[in-house]
């Protein structure tokens, strides 16, 4: 385990300490635009002046503004600079997971209305198998619905992970261990954000939530699509990540027992403003769709 190590700098540090008299420097003032009106106020010219000559250039730059050879020459290169590393690349470390036919999942129906079955009871056993065929490299993120949305089944090769202490109670259906591979915490931006870095590490990951409660993570959900877009068509030297697929569950067509508080099918609406290259929407064969899946690919 390395250390974290976390600086607390003061903010606007090392920038003007007061502005027209006012506090700027460790001030809210310091902000976005410290000095305004430059084109119609000397004072602040000046100010900017020896803020930026604080810097000393004159120790980094020659006189046609060039970088000296003798520090350009500190900057990394080859596989020494971050973006090289596996551990900000981490497409280059992905590996396809060992998929199960999903064929071997689907429930029998020999004649209409003759079999009883749940819509994700089986997908739980789909997922509990991709988990044990992928140990090292699959989780699945949920909020605390692991269970309502029917995907106990993930239990049965691994549970939720709890650092915490565990008591002699937790042995009837808490379903917690030190080395769980179910991420299971009623936050919604959490459990989105693991998943993004699991992601990043050249890993794979699934997330259910129900779809009123999607929305938590709209803006992270945004600025995950942009980054794909650019890495995709701007940044060729990053290797693709895997999916972030999100399953939405408690839809709106089919809510028996929440209610009007669990209705919100406004996530799918977010998810198709974004451009084809970069999501995905899929939903089932189904009268009445239940369980919309999206993908962000």
């Amino acid at each position: 385990m390395w250390p974290m190590i976390v600086l607390r700098s003061p903010k606007g540090w090392t920038g003007p300490k007061q502005v027209d008299g006012k506090k700027t420097e460790d001030f809210w003032r310091s902000h976005e635009v410290p000095l305004s009106g430059m084109h119609g106020n000397p004072e602040h010219i000046k100010v900017l002046e020896d803020w930026l000559k604080s810097y000393k250039p004159e120790e980094l730059f020659d006189d046609n503004g060039t970088l000296l050879p003798e520090l350009k020459e500190l900057a990394p290169t080859g596989n020494h600079r971050i973006s090289a590393t596996l551990y900000s690349n981490g497409g280059l470390l992905r590996k396809d997971l060992k998929m199960p036919d999903f064929r071997e999942y689907g429930v029998e129906v020999d004649k209409p209305g003759a079999v009883e079955a749940e819509n994700t009871r089986p997908l739980g056993v789909f997922l509990r198998d991709v988990m044990a065929n992928n140990m090292n490299s699959f989780r699945v993120f949920g909020p605390d619905e692991t269970a309502s949305n029917r995907l106990n089944a993930i239990y049965e090769v691994s549970k939720k992970v709890w650092m915490a202490d565990i008591i002699d109670a937790d042995a009837d259906g808490t379903e917690i261990t030190t080395d769980g591979r179910v991420m299971e915490m009623l936050s919604e931006h959490t459990l989105q954000g693991w998943l993004e870095g699991y992601l990043l590490t050249g890993r794979h990951g699934f997330f259910h939530t129900y779809e009123a409660f999607a929305h938590v993570v709209d803006s992270m959900f945004n600025q995950h699509a942009k980054w794909l877009d650019i890495c995709k068509n701007e940044v060729p030297w990053r290797a693709p990540i895997s999916s972030l697929n999100i399953m939405l569950s408690s839809t709106v067509w089919r809510q028996d027992h929440n209610g009007f508080s669990h209705q919100d099918p406004g996530y799918v609406d977010l998810v198709t403003n974004k451009s084809a290259d970069v999501v995905r929407v899929y939903f089932p064969p189904m009268l009445t769709p239940y369980y919309p899946l999206e993908t962000t690919v």
